[in-house]
């Protein structure tokens, strides 16, 4: 496995994120109305990017994005369903919290839903914990946000 650092506008992240949102809308589609959320995944504004391939075949890709002086935002984390369960998305999110850190933030966000079970139990094997909903997710209550302090890591 091969996890190279990009941005936004790398087309292969692209293209990860279009099977995400499907992935999603298949998942959890007829249960929330996911268009409220578009807006709030846009890809222009990320910088940071991980693409994960398997003999020069992309099998994921998760990205951050500054939310704030402090905090770093968790985004579009996906592992292409047929990779899942192999510690792929561990790996991609550790590596990101390791780029989030390398770049001084204190604490890393994220939205993601009740829902995506699989994702949460990710999330809190690597020390995320459940936070009150952050901005623009306060009032959605299909969105659970979580966090982990960067600093005692």
């Amino acid at each position: 496995m091969d996890f190279i650092r990009t941005d936004g506008r790398n087309k292969d992240f692209i293209e990860n994120c279009r099977l995400l949102d499907i992935d999603l809308d298949r998942r959890v589609g007829k249960k929330i109305k996911r268009d409220k959320y578009k807006k709030y995944n846009q890809l222009d504004e990320i910088k940071e990017a991980i693409v994960v391939y398997e003999n020069d075949k992309v099998v994921g890709g998760g990205a951050i994005r500054k939310y704030d002086e402090e905090n770093i935002e968790l985004k579009r984390v996906f592992v292409h369903t047929e990779y899942q369960g192999r510690g792929i998305g561990s790996k991609l999110v550790a590596l990101l919290i390791e780029w989030a850190m390398e770049l001084g933030y204190k604490r890393m966000i994220l939205e993601t839903g009740e829902l995506l079970a699989e994702s949460c139990a990710v999330y809190k094997k690597l020390g995320f914990d459940i936070i009150p909903n952050y901005a623009p997710y306060v009032n959605m209550p299909e969105s659970l946000c979580m966090a982990k302090d960067l600093r005692g890591r």
